[in-house]
């Protein structure tokens, strides 16, 4: 049954049994179900340590300036060397001008496989189409995860105390 319908679970395998008069407990059913065979995939943690040397982060904050100006500081950081290896300033950042810091970043001998940063609108097609012609792979931390980007978050937040 539990091949079947893969997606009952074993409370309604159980009470479908119990209809057809077969009295089994629910924990027997449950410890007999077909199980998915698919190994797990691997966690954030394990992805960011296995492809460290093919890692580079990029990210912004922003400077308040004494004219009551906003200037937008833009990060790259190679996470295996832990060092921040280009940034630049800038009053209004466009996809274009990201993507020739990236290319000023990283020479074309040296392009990592990975490429990640967060889902802000400033990175548009432009910026995507570049990344994709030097070779690297985007990804994408989840929205409102910090978290999934921890060694800039620390730079950015040594920068700003």
């Amino acid at each position: 049954m539990s091949q079947d319908n893969p997606l009952c679970g074993a409370p309604r395998i159980h009470g479908e049994l119990l209809k057809l008069g077969i009295n089994v407990s629910q924990a027997t059913v449950s410890k007999y179900m077909v199980r998915d065979r698919k190994p797990p995939s691997q966690s954030w943690r394990t992805f960011l340590k296995n492809h460290a040397h093919d890692i580079v982060s990029i990210d912004f904050f922003t400077v308040p300036t004494a004219t009551f100006r906003v200037l937008f500081v833009f990060l790259v950081f190679l996470k295996d060397r832990r060092e921040v290896i280009h940034f630049n300033v800038t009053d209004s950042p466009s996809a274009f001008w990201i993507g020739q810091q990236i290319v000023q970043a990283l020479p074309w001998d040296t392009t990592p496989r990975y490429l990640l940063r967060n889902r802000d609108r400033k990175y548009g097609e432009e910026f995507i189409h570049r990344i994709e012609s030097m070779g690297m792979k985007e990804v994408l931390i989840s929205a409102q995860s910090p978290w999934q980007n921890p060694y800039v978050g620390r730079i950015i937040g040594s920068i700003r105390q």
